[in-house]
């Protein structure tokens, strides 16, 4: 079992920045991809980020790329989400996920076995 708690979220202006955490417990953190979702009111969850296990491999939907960029520190059990240049259609929960294949990094959410509550992100126009 892996519990995850994302940490981070608010509301700022169109253009402004935000870094999401989400902090793991439970099993070790090593052993998994990470993945960071979003989810806008009336629209389906999609794939924002991932990063494999080292940190090595980082994919990003084209929507955030040049954007965001994820990280981890395997130290602190610890996936970050660096948001700037926040747009109004950024709004949406953000959820971080874990997948427990390490290496590779899938962008659907039945691939992901642990999911944290999500936290709201706003940006306003």
């Amino acid at each position: 079992q892996v519990q995850l708690v994302e940490s981070g979220g608010g509301l700022v202006q169109a253009g402004g920045s935000l870094r999401l955490s989400c902090a793991a417990s439970g099993r070790a953190f090593s052993n998994y991809a990470m993945g960071w979702f979003r989810q806008a009111p009336g629209k389906e969850r999609e794939f924002i980020a991932g990063i494999s296990w080292s940190g090595g491999k980082t994919l990003y939907a084209d929507s955030v790329k040049g954007r965001f960029t994820i990280s981890r520190d395997n130290a602190k059990n610890t996936v970050y989400l660096q948001m700037n240049n926040l747009k109004p259609e950024d709004t949406a929960v953000y959820f971080c996920a874990a997948d427990y294949l390490p290496w590779v990094i899938f962008t659907t959410v039945d691939a992901y076995d642990y999911w944290g509550q999500g936290t709201q992100v706003t940006a306003s126009s």
